[in-house]
């Protein structure tokens, strides 16, 4: 440990060994004393570390605006009816087997829109489901109720699937699987246009993508 400061000495007289004078005390300067050194060194490493954190903290929290945040809110319930749609229509006796393969396909590619939806939406420190009491789709400009988004099927539409079989439930899914396909391009196409995150404008191309592929097919198998 170093000492607190330094004295002066008196020279070596007649073999007998010198010692410190009495009244020559040097005081070091504040920033040469050995405490206050190591407490700046601290302080610095601690302001560079919280200055890490911070710049880290905002870098690994992607950016999101309020069109990025409603999409993938509104787009997850939107999706959400979808598979269960499907599900109700896979337990339809006497279908299409094409069709069938489509509603598995929406099932499974659907529900893994939706995790990645809710992880976006934990990432950029969202809800992860909007309030359904609040108005929906205010992020494009416009306001409904969750009940009449663009495409949703209504719980009379469900009722009428869940009591159809055979080729009756083949058309009846087919009807309400495009309108709802479609209302989902019109959403994702303003997502692809609006959104702050080049993730999300990437996952809404996807969806477009892959929902116009599967109006294409459900079309081909009823023609």
């Amino acid at each position: 440990m170093y000492p607190d400061t330094a004295t002066a000495v008196e020279p070596e007289r007649d073999g007998v060994p010198s010692r410190p004078a009495d009244d020559d005390v040097v005081v070091l300067a504040w920033w040469q004393h050995p405490v206050n050194v190591i407490a700046l060194i601290v302080a610095a490493a601690l302001t560079a570390a919280m200055a890490g954190f911070l710049f880290g903290d905002a870098r690994a929290r992607p950016e999101a605006n309020d069109v990025d945040i409603g999409f993938l809110q509104d787009m997850r319930v939107h999706h959400e009816q979808a598979v269960a749609m499907s599900f109700a229509f896979l337990d339809r006796p006497d279908t299409t087997p094409g069709l069938r393969t489509i509603a598995r396909t929406i099932v499974m590619g659907q529900s893994e829109d939706i995790g990645r939806m809710i992880e976006r939406l934990r990432e950029v420190g969202a809800d992860e489901a909007p309030d359904l009491d609040a108005p929906a789709m205010t992020w494009m400009g416009m306001s409904t109720t969750y009940d009449e988004m663009p495409g949703l099927a209504s719980r009379a539409d469900f009722d009428e699937l869940a009591a159809t079989t055979g080729t009756a439930a083949d058309e009846l899914f087919a009807r309400l699987m495009i309108a709802h396909h479609e209302g989902g391009i019109h959403m994702v196409e303003y997502a692809t246009e609006h959104a702050a995150s080049g993730e999300v404008r990437r996952m809404a191309t996807a969806m477009a993508e892959s929902q116009r592929h599967e109006i294409t097919e459900i079309e081909g198998l009823l023609a």
